[in-house]
């Protein structure tokens, strides 16, 4: 009986095998991405041979799968528009994909705030919903998985945008793609990867840490999490890893509320995440991310640490950073304002990916410091219109050449800031908004906050 039991298993998983399988991410009601050449991939029985229409160029191509069982084709994408068919014919099944639309796919991920839905809690929440009847926006949620390796596949459905499909999915994900279309009036596509509470070094490919001992080193600081595995690379392997064969136009990355157990180090952590993904894929996507916002840490100036490193993490070419300090409460590490969050991250997006945007998408940067005197003069990119709102310009500190942070006075004149502390006669460095709690009050013209920064040594 067992061995007609184990002949009965093995012809199944044959016949299982001989037909044409997908992955999850190939579903009706996905776009792919327009005026590009993508891959269409997937599994069938060693030899089998099938063939794949696209229903916008009408093009029927033959495949014939490789002694493997993986096959994978090419095929070039027009620009904006459907709905289309792909068609999958062979000998043992038949595949029909419709409602596909070809536009604009991002990829989005990080923790909670990434996740964050407008059934989790959201400001405006009703108007949100029943405005959301937007069936050119496609929503893909990634389910939660673990693995120990980088897998082929992972779980999940495309799904058109409206009132019922909406509230699960990420906010911030979702106003970026009503911001874009917006502007662009094209489909937009969204893949959320995401899980509330998790470190960046899960979301890192595992052969970053053997190229790099420091990351290793650093992702020892991190502590048990009883909301997410902290196991390096598990979420990688088995949320993002399956995704690097699809065509994406960017990312959209909102983390770093778990990485303030080793905030010194994010920069290279959070530097060497966007590279290896950007290899993975194999080219050079844009990477936009939220800085985090200001919160009561366990440590007082953590939460400050991570937002400089995120700054710093701007050095890397096709990045860009959405700051958050002034939609945020101190007391709530999920901000309920999650439409601004989505509007300035599109904004990056329109200026520096599409180059349909004409204005500022950014708050005040650090440019440089120089000390003259007993005055620190502190420039800052982006620094037209520099104002401040309510009396005085809070949360500028000097290091004084005895080692101690003092307070010091700020004051804007030509754009640029001259910060002064009394009892630093030879200053040596500056920062700003660097507790974990500190909310700036020196904005642009154009209503966006300074980021936090340190300087380096005068």
């Amino acid at each position: 009986m067992r061995r007609l039991f184990l002949l009965f298993f093995v012809c199944c998983v044959s016949i299982a095998k001989a037909e044409i399988t997908l992955p999850s991410i190939f579903s009706s009601n996905m776009v792919l991405q327009r005026e590009s050449t993508v891959d269409l991939f997937g599994w069938a029985h060693p030899g089998e041979e099938f063939t794949i229409t696209t229903g916008w160029d009408s093009k029927v191509r033959s495949i014939k799968t490789p002694i493997k069982g993986k096959w994978r084709i090419s095929v070039e994408t027009p620009g904006a528009g459907g709905p289309y068919e792909i068609a999958f014919k062979g000998a043992s099944n038949e595949i029909l994909l419709d409602n596909i639309l070809i536009g604009e796919v991002w990829l989005c991920s990080g923790q909670s705030n990434m996740e964050w839905s407008a059934n989790s809690g959201l400001d405006n929440k009703e108007e949100a919903i029943s405005s959301s009847d937007k069936p050119t926006i496609r929503l893909f949620t990634v389910e939660k998985r673990t693995a120990d390796h980088p897998q082929d596949n992972l779980a999940g459905t495309w799904q058109v945008c409206s009132p019922e499909t909406m509230p699960e999915f990420s906010a911030v994900a979702y106003f970026f793609a009503e911001r874009l279309q917006e502007e662009m009036d094209v489909p937009i596509g969204l893949i959320d990867s995401s899980w509330g509470a998790s470190c960046a070094e899960v979301w890192t490919p595992e052969e970053e840490f053997d190229k790099y001992p420091a990351l290793q080193e650093s992702y020892g600081l991190i502590k048990p999490n009883p909301w997410v595995p902290i196991e390096k690379s598990i979420l990688y392997n088995a949320m993002i890893a399956p995704l690097t064969n699809f065509k994406i136009s960017g990312t959209l990355w909102y983390q770093g509320e778990s990485n303030t157990a080793n905030a010194e180090s994010y920069e290279n952590t959070f530097g060497t995440l966007i590279q290896s993904w950007r290899n993975k894929w194999g080219y050079e996507f844009p990477f936009y991310f939220v800085q985090i916002a200001p919160y009561k840490y366990g440590r007082e100036y953590e939460g400050g640490i991570v937002r400089d490193q995120q700054r710093r993490t701007l050095s890397l070419p096709n990045t860009g950073m959405a700051m958050t300090s002034d939609i945020c409460t101190v007391d709530d590490i999920h901000p309920r304002n999650k439409k601004d969050v989505g509007i300035r991250l599109a904004n990056i997006a329109l200026k520096q990916q599409y180059d349909v945007l004409d204005t500022t998408v950014y708050g005040p940067l650090f440019d440089k410091a120089e000390a003259i005197g007993d005055k620190v003069m502190v420039h800052f990119l982006h620094n037209e219109g520099l104002t401040v709102k309510g009396k005085d310009l809070e949360h500028f500190e000097v290091l004084s050449s005895d080692g101690t942070w003092y307070p010091a006075k700020a004051k804007i004149k030509n754009g640029i800031v001259t910060v002064q502390a009394k009892e630093a006669k030879e200053p040596k460095m500056v920062r700003y908004a660097y507790r974990s709690t500190d909310v700036p009050n020196l904005f642009n013209s154009v209503g966006l906050p300074a980021s936090t920064f340190i300087s380096e040594e005068l």
